[in-house]
């Protein structure tokens, strides 16, 4: 015979965590509910963060600069959480990695030159 007990903490991590999960979602829907945010009129239908009815589609295409800067962010986001812990354990890994890291910074040094020649860093 199989002893089941041996479920019984996953059985309950899993109950408290789908408890959690609902009454994150459904915990505000009630309350939305409850104080009437659910009930829509022309004020709160409102613009509120820029002040002004858009003038233009809100689907309309964005221009590629943005995925550019967007790109170039998240490119040296990535060498920053790179950088970091390579800096705590330098002086324990040797020259290997001293050498790898700065083939590694040479190559994003010159990911930036090219984005600055081709004007990815230019805004008109």
């Amino acid at each position: 015979m199989v002893d089941l007990s041996q479920y019984l903490p996953i059985l309950l991590f899993l109950s408290v965590a789908i408890a959690l999960s609902s009454a994150f979602v459904f915990l505000p829907m009630l309350v939305a509910r409850l104080t009437g945010a659910a009930k829509p009129n022309e004020q709160k239908l409102s613009e509120y963060e820029c002040g002004f009815p858009a003038f233009e589609d809100p689907r309309s295409q964005f221009d590629v600069r943005f995925y550019l800067i967007a790109i170039l962010f998240i490119i040296f986001d990535l060498e920053a959480a790179f950088l970091y812990p390579w800096a705590v354990s330098v002086f324990s890994i040797g020259w290997t990695a001293w050498i790898s890291m700065m083939i590694f910074i040479g190559e994003l040094a010159l990911g930036l030159v090219y984005a600055w020649k081709k004007g990815a860093l230019d805004w008109e």
